[in-house]
């Protein structure tokens, strides 16, 4: 595992429970709105976090904690994933997975050993302007429709999220994510917010009265901006 971030203690990140936050390095995308600019474009010069420091961590605080989330970067990218999460079940810790749903093959073989407790799925936008918000070429479709399929039809305690930026997201290409999942069990919306951090800063955010506009079902949430 390349774990290159850790926040010990989070109230915000696993809905519902009291969790730590592990940030795994390398992406397969590019988004340019990403915050993590250091671990998508250059995981290897940020400072490396051992996994049995991070387990020790846990071990000590198994007590205390009810879950651990897992982001980054892209987690699913990451060859010792199934092995570093039987290590945190076995300490009677909940597991929380974020991802861009381009792995669906290790979503099914980490629920298949029921290893996961709750899925955070990003979907970046409609399906036609996937390419230019996720910032590659050709992003497989197929993949990102089979994990939609799969956290629907075989998790219990999932949601969808998207990033709204103003200059990439009109609030007709929401509303076509939202004919996209309807049925789903949740989906966020979150604003924008710009950064050091971000890959190409300077974009700009919906008020929150405009993206209150998209909330016209109850499994629609839109996250506060404070």
């Amino acid at each position: 595992m390349q774990i290159h971030g850790l926040i010990k203690t989070s109230l915000v990140d696993y809905p519902g429970y009291l969790a730590c936050t592990i940030f795994t390095g390398c992406c397969n995308f590019r988004c340019p709105f990403c915050q993590n600019k250091g671990l998508v474009l250059s995981p290897g010069s940020e400072p490396v976090i051992p996994t049995e420091t991070v387990l020790d961590y846990l071990q000590k605080r198994k007590t205390i904690l009810e879950g651990v989330c897992i982001s980054g970067g892209e987690p699913t990218l990451q060859a010792g994933l199934k092995d570093f999460i039987r290590s945190i079940k076995a300490l009677g810790l909940k597991v929380k997975l974020d991802t861009n749903g381009t792995r669906p093959d290790v979503l099914k073989a980490l629920q298949h050993e029921n290893l996961l407790d709750y899925v955070a799925m990003d979907i970046k936008a409609p399906r036609n302007k996937y390419a230019e918000v996720s910032g590659i070429d050709s992003p497989d479709m197929d993949r990102i429709q089979e994990s939609i399929d799969f956290i629907m039809s075989s998790m219990q305690d999932y949601e969808f999220r998207t990033t709204v930026v103003k200059e990439l997201h009109s609030l007709d290409d929401i509303r076509e994510i939202i004919s996209w999942i309807r049925g789903c069990r949740l989906y966020t919306i979150q604003s924008y917010r710009d950064g050091d951090t971000v890959i190409c800063p300077g974009f700009t955010a919906y008020t929150q009265e405009e993206l209150d506009t998209l909330a016209t079902e109850p499994w629609i949430k839109i996250a506060n901006r404070s």
